[in-house]
């Protein structure tokens, strides 16, 4: 008889600590708020990449032209990295209430420019614009005896 009521309470114990983990709701994560950030954007001859991030470079928003329903040769142009980085911005604006970047253009498609002023027709101050396009040297020496 005992042994019954201790059964019956172990069950009630446990449920009782799983039913509220069960029901546990996930609570929505708050939006951060970023006044800078950067804006990086690697343009290619085949597609258009902008990613937006805070100063510490973890990402608030990205899009690429292939993501806007262009493609094929289509995603290399000018006017598709445009609307790329205007639908990115709009995102961070809205969402992190963003206002002043520093961009970051890297390769050499079609889209450098186009994005750049897809920035200021959104609204966002630009601080400063850098190349970080990296420039081939001619590599190390290779491996192996030099031949005369």
């Amino acid at each position: 008889m005992a042994e019954e009521e201790n059964i019956k309470n172990n069950e009630a114990v446990v449920e009782a600590t799983s039913a509220p983990a069960a029901s546990k709701s996930k609570s929505k994560k708050a939006k951060r708020i970023v006044n800078a950030g950067a804006v990086h954007i690697q343009a290619t001859f085949n597609n258009t990449i902008i990613s937006v991030t805070d100063r510490q470079g973890g990402v608030l928003s990205a899009s690429s032209a292939g993501a806007n329903g262009f493609r094929g040769s289509k995603k290399g142009t000018a006017f598709a990295a445009g609307v790329a980085a205007e639908k990115a911005l709009e995102i961070a604006k809205k969402n992190h209430a963003l206002n002043s970047v520093d961009v970051y253009v890297s390769g050499i498609g079609l889209g450098r420019d186009a994005a750049i002023r897809a920035i200021s027709t959104v609204g966002i101050k630009i601080d400063s614009i850098t190349d970080v396009t990296p420039i081939a040297h001619g590599g190390v020496r290779p491996k192996g005896e030099r031949k005369p």
